[in-house]
């Protein structure tokens, strides 16, 4: 198989040629898939998620193996990048959802710029994608002892009841259990110790400025 060959078959993939595709891997065979790169790294994957092209996305998936869903270029971007950054939500969850793959853990991969693909889609002003990266890495976080998600965990914990240490002024201690109303005053005092759990707070990411949309873009990222 000659260069020109893996520049017309990366071409095809960029715009989606589904016959050229067919033709390709039936003369070719499946196997030379993930070696195909161009010169900055960029795989099929790369050509087909920053364009759009579902049902070359489809085609190609179960033809390759599951680590070519997380091969970075040469700038450290993944195929998941740039779905993000050209607004392709179709293409995005297919990503996330192919199994076998890395799953969630696509969306925590940074580029050598710093910025995960929920990175672009704040830099490119993509709302929805950011919202739907933000929710799938939240069900990420796994379920509870008794199947409780981790947020349920927080709020069950919010609601547990306070419990008191208490001493006088001989140094006897007297241990104390308040289920729901709030401290009075009089617990404020430097001898009262309270012991309640903390729920943990997720981090927030900052926003970015926004890209212009390119229809067949060629990224440097």
């Amino acid at each position: 198989m000659s260069p020109d060959d893996h520049s017309d078959f990366l071409l095809s993939c960029r715009y989606g040629d589904i016959d050229d595709i067919n033709a390709f891997i039936a003369h070719f065979g499946p196997a030379v898939l993930p070696s195909i790169r161009d010169d900055n790294a960029n795989t099929p994957l790369h050509m087909i998620a920053a364009n759009g092209h579902t049902d070359a996305l489809a085609l190609l998936l179960p033809l390759l193996p599951p680590a070519l869903l997380s091969a970075q270029n040469a700038s450290g971007s993944t195929p998941l990048h740039w779905a993000s950054l050209n607004a392709h939500l179709p293409i995005a969850k297919a990503l996330v959802a192919h199994s076998p793959g890395p799953g969630v853990d696509l969306i925590d991969i940074k580029n050598h710029a710093g910025r995960s693909p929920l990175g672009e889609a704040e830099m490119a002003g993509w709302e929805e994608g950011a919202s739907w990266f933000v929710e799938v890495m939240n069900l990420g976080e796994g379920k509870g002892a008794e199947g409780a998600s981790a947020d349920e965990v927080a709020d069950a914990d919010d609601d547990a009841p306070i419990h008191l240490e208490i001493q006088d002024a001989d140094g006897h201690i007297a241990n104390l259990t308040i289920h729901d109303p709030p401290l009075p005053p009089i617990l404020t005092s430097p001898l009262i110790i309270a012991h309640r759990p903390r729920s943990r707070t997720l981090p927030t990411s900052r926003g970015y400025r926004h890209l212009p949309f390119q229809k067949h873009p060629t990224p440097d990222g």
